[in-house]
């Protein structure tokens, strides 16, 4: 009997069901807090290096600059989308 391959980024759901990969009800505000949770600001600026994360970082400031700036606001929500899908299948197994 063959076992089906693992769930990929796209099709990782979470606890409600919703694909991570929608980010179906999160804010920025809430992505930007699960990963300085995560990670930290200087584990989150060796992965994405933005200015607003290595230079006086703070919640506020990189909300507005993330805003503004689509290239990085995708960097950060797939960043989310990986951390989350690796969250889902560890717990899983």
């Amino acid at each position: 009997m063959s076992q089906s391959p693992p769930p990929s980024a796209h099709d990782a759901r979470d606890e409600s069901g919703r694909l991570i990969r929608e980010l179906h009800g999160v804010t920025l505000a809430q992505i930007l807090e699960y990963l300085v949770a995560a990670y930290g600001w200087p584990e989150l600026d060796s992965r994405i290096r933005i200015n607003c994360f290595s230079t006086d970082p703070s919640i506020k400031s990189s909300l507005t600059f993330l805003r503004r700036t689509p290239w990085a606001r995708a960097k950060v929500e797939e960043l989310y989308i990986n951390t989350r899908t690796a969250e889902l299948r560890k717990a899983k197994s």
